[in-house]
């Protein structure tokens, strides 16, 4: 150990030890309790940002004190590495889309371990490798033998630019969310898992999940989208076929003036079919079909429909009504078709306006302000029914129970539930994804390939235009086979799947990395699963995450894996911003960290990434912040190179023998319980380093005085191990040059002795309306009722308060009271 703290030389020693030595590795042990920790791996752009630094460093403090808690600690790391961008990388650089990953995946390696990261690369994983996607697709086999993948012709979201579907969620206000373009619509056959199937489950275990945040159950609490209501059948004059809505409102049914249909419903077409009305409808169809459903569902949007010809009967009042189509309503919601009630939906309102249809109140709300015959607008609220037949004057809310019953009695409707959740559509029109499985032969229909046959590999020989069909039907090889049925000439599949398919598992990848025999091994899985703390952007609460619980449960319930539920706990970091804004190339604010660790560091990005913000909140990037926890890694070090200089043998005890040591105790050993529960309970660590920056100002300050040796030796030591999980090669040079022996990172975590926590008096504020008044010493372990009572009687407190009401006081034990009076 030099007397100047040469970061890089220091860095690069021990990230060079840690790899030879393969500190990390981690296997099964089932005499040790288990921590599994995880961020969510990323995508191999070529670059980390320091969204990936601030991800993966509250990761990595988090698995190396749970293994110096004695934990057996698995924190692996990979790569979802299919996408779009590799084949944007092919069209634009003429380079395939491999080389680009592969390339890009080296050198995020290479920086994520000068970040100094604690993963065992022994289990890394690449979704785009063979021996990966091997196993998406004999996952995809089992879904499909279990019923939870099929193949349908639907309207689906299309992106003009990215040329392939997009899943709902995948659009966001009307425009993929990877390149920005309008989505339209557009009628493909495409793959869908059935996550439909576990809709009430994964609404159900979100109240087993009390380690996630509840902004995030409540996203997707939303997005799944549970509902009550009837299902009722409106006859439809003249056609055979009857009308299915869902409603959650029965009580407004004798309010229904007319029916909407959504473009897309499968009756529309023979419904109009050689009509004179059957031109404008179909030109309509068309209109819509290039239009996003945000779009479509805004509330500020002019209402536009046409008239289909057709009427349905309300089956409360035997009453015809006419059915429209309208933009407003979707086929992915409910069944397509809604029944209209103006006087109490804003939408049903503005569109009966807008074609002159008839408005009957069906609810009074008895609000003198309202006038029933002359409605504004459209009102929700509760009250009595009217207009109603026999359930005039009941309660509405009672309403929907008798209405629904009487609906039930009669054959033409039930109680029912809905979900806004629909089934997940996994067909891309992409080449850098894994080959969907599956064989289409003219006398067989779908069947998947033989397991033994798998992986599908995807061809070299392919064209990337970045324009119309898979870029796999290019390949002259691919397409042709053989069904494995019957042996007849076939076709594959030419799409291949989502990739969020492949970050769906890959946790339980982790735990078996290298098994070239099966997806994963049960035993492994059962000692690992679940993950402990998964770690990642709220960004992905819906998608990523509601995925993620899918495949776990349809795995569970194939008996692959023993648990329901895959995340235990989930912490969702915040962004990165600096100027006020989040980082990004296109407004000129990034900061490198790259930049960052070759000017101060690994150690020092890792300490202001993790000091300047709680994990959950925004860190504003801070120039000066950093200059500042390079500042304090400086000062700890010249602090071990003094001590080390000054004193050659280190005591292994100590006595305490002065206020000063009593007063240095006190302070090491409430370092290491707010350190340990800052860590451990609270994930505070911006508030453990401000403790070990306070601990370090105490060290400094007891050293200019008469030093217990021994003392200050178990201050220092007890330092670098609270100072490893943040700063890990710093203190692994500090430590080896202490003579401890071993790496600081298998060293036991320090505990706390409670006597030393006590103090025998302690100096405490008295305000007065919030204002300091006086300052008093009293007994540490004084109870709330003895602080009150010493304020009250000491003698400046007394003529403060003279002939003035003491409203109430408030103590918080060993720091102040505060007075209030009037």
């Amino acid at each position: 150990m030099i007397d100047k703290y040469n970061f890089s030389e220091i860095e690069k020693k021990w990230q060079t030890k840690w790899e030879k030595e393969n500190t990390f590795k981690v296997v099964e042990d089932k005499d040790r309790e288990k921590y599994y920790v995880l961020e969510m791996f990323p995508y191999p752009s070529g670059k980390l940002h320091m969204g990936h630094v601030r991800n993966y460093s509250i990761g990595d403090v988090l698995a190396r004190f749970k293994k110096m808690k004695g934990y057996n600690v698995l924190h692996p790391m990979g790569w979802d590495s299919f996408g779009l961008p590799a084949e944007n990388a092919a069209i634009k650089n003429n380079v395939e889309p491999s080389v680009w990953t592969w390339n890009n995946i080296d050198e995020m390696r290479k920086q994520l371990k000068e970040l100094g990261l604690s993963y065992d690369w022994g289990r890394e994983v690449a979704t785009c490798h063979p021996d990966y996607y091997k196993w998406m697709q004999w996952i995809f086999i089992q879904f499909y033998k279990k019923g939870l993948a099929y193949k349908k012709e639907n309207p689906v979201n299309w992106c003009p630019s990215c040329q392939t579907v997009l899943a709902n969620e995948q659009v966001v206000d009307g425009k993929c969310e990877r390149c920005g373009s309008v989505v339209g619509k557009k009628e493909l056959s495409q793959w869908y898992f059935k996550i439909t199937d576990y809709a009430e489950r994964l609404l159900d275990n979100l109240d087993d999940l009390p380690g996630w945040p509840n902004k995030v159950k409540l996203m997707q609490k939303n997005w799944i989208g549970k509902s009550t209501g009837a299902e009722v059948t409106f006859e439809i004059d003249g056609y055979d076929k009857g009308l299915d809505i869902f409603t959650t409102r029965p009580d407004t049914l004798y309010g229904v003036t007319y029916m909407v249909l959504a473009p897309e419903h499968p009756f529309l077409k023979d419904l109009v079919a050689g009509s004179q009305y059957e031109d404008a409808v179909m030109a309509y169809i068309d209109k819509v079909q290039h239009m996003s459903d945000i779009e479509r569902t805004s509330t500020t949007k002019e209402k536009t429909g046409e008239f289909t010809g057709r009427y349905c009967i309300n089956p409360l009042t035997g009453k015809k009504v006419p059915i429209f189509i309208s933009d407003y309503v979707l086929m992915d919601y409910g069944t397509g078709a809604i029944m209209a009630v103006p006087s109490h939906d804003q939408r049903d309102f503005d569109f009966a306006k807008a074609f002159d249809l008839e408005i009957i109140p069906v609810v009074d709300p008895e609000n003198d302000e309202i006038d029933l015959n002359d409605l504004k607008e459209a009102f929700e609220a509760e009250g009595k029914l009217i207009n109603s037949g026999k359930f005039d004057g009941m309660n509405n809310k009672e309403a929907i129970v008798k209405i629904t019953d009487y609906l039930q009695e009669q054959g033409i409707g039930k109680k029912t539930i809905n979900y806004k959740l629909r089934d997940w559509l996994i067909s891309r029109q992409r080449y850098w994804g894994t080959p969907i499985p599956m064989i289409h032969c003219d006398s067989c229909g779908w069947v998947p390939e033989k397991e033994e046959n798998l992986p599908v590999m995807l061809p070299t020989d392919v064209e990337f235009t970045g324009k119309g069909e898979s870029p796999l039907a290019t390949s002259k090889t691919f397409r042709d086979t053989v069904c494995p049925v019957c042996g007849k000439p076939a076709k594959r599949e030419l799409d291949t799947m989502d990739t969020f398919l492949d970050s769906s598992w890959y946790f339980l990848r982790y735990c078996d990395a290298r098994n070239m025999q099966e997806a994963f091994s049960k035993e492994k899985t059962d000692y690992w699963m679940s993950v402990d703390q998964y770690i990642g952007g709220v960004e992905h609460a819906i998608l990523h995450l509601m995925y993620a619980r899918f495949f776990q449960m349809a795995l569970y319930d194939l008996g692959y894996v023993s648990q329901e539920e895959p995340f235990k706990n989930l912490l969702t970091q915040g962004m990165v911003i600096k100027d006020g804004a989040k980082m990004s190339k296109s407004i000129g604010n990034v900061v490198s960290p790259a930049e960052i660790i070759e000017k101060y560091g690994a150690d020092t990005a890792r300490l202001f990434i993790l000091f300047a913000a709680p994990p959950e909140r925004e860190l504003d990037w801070s120039d000066k912040g950093v200059e500042g926890s390079f500042r304090f890694i400086n000062r700890v070090y010249r602090m071990v190179y003094e001590f080390s200089e000054k004193y050659a043998d280190i005591p292994d005890n100590y006595e305490i023998l002065s206020e000063a040591d009593k007063s240095m105790a006190y302070w090491m050993n409430y370092a290491i319980k707010k350190v340990s529960d800052d860590i451990g309970e609270r994930f505070n660590f911006n508030t453990a380093i401000s403790t070990i920056m306070e601990m370090v100002n105490e060290m400094y300050r007891y050293k200019e005085g008469t030093v217990n040796e021994g003392l200050f030796a178990a201050a220092v030591k007890n330092l670098i191990i609270m100072m490893a999980p943040f700063v890990p090669h710093v203190a692994e040079e500090m430590w080896e040059h202490l003579g401890y022996g071993g790496s600081v990172h298998e060293q036991q975590w320090p505990e706390y002795d409670e006597k030393a926590l006590v103090k025998d008096t302690v100096e405490i504020v008295v305000q007065i309306n919030g204002k300091i008044k006086e300052k008093i010493n009293i007994a540490g372990d004084s109870s709330k009722e003895e602080m009150e009572k010493i304020a009250v009687e000491n003698d400046n407190i007394k003529a403060l308060t003279e002939g003035k009401n003491i409203v109430k006081i408030i103590a918080v034990p060993n720091k102040l009271i505060n007075i209030v009076v009037k």
